[in-house]
């Protein structure tokens, strides 16, 4: 294999491990509370999710999304709106038989 030119050690391994992580160099070290704080969207790491969505479902988000940009509500992005919205919906689900979207699927045919 050849000598990889860009980490300047002379490495035979492109793909080595480093010690040096992207995302901790650009957002800094955890830390290490775990504890949500009012400042915070959320805390952790971020990881890429894909759902599908009806088109319908995905048009509704989109336009609420750029009504409240329009409000002047401090909404950073689509991912924090919609990180909000699943965090209040799991919320409604952990009240176990009070839970308006476990209503929606005992009783399907109403939704």
């Amino acid at each position: 294999m050849a000598n990889n030119r860009f980490d300047g050690h002379g490495s035979n391994d492109f793909f080595e491990e480093s010690p040096l992580d992207p995302m901790t160099a650009v957002t800094g070290p955890e830390s290490g509370t775990g504890q949500r704080t009012d400042s915070q969207s959320s805390a952790g790491p971020k990881q890429k999710a894909g759902f599908y969505l009806s088109k319908q479902v995905l048009s509704r988000f989109n336009r609420k999304f750029y009504e409240l940009k329009m409000e002047g509500k401090a909404v950073g992005n689509k991912s924090a709106l919609l990180e909000a919205a699943l965090v209040y919906a799991l919320d409604d689900i952990d009240r176990g038989a009070g839970s308006e979207i476990l209503a929606v699927f005992d009783n399907p045919l109403k939704s």
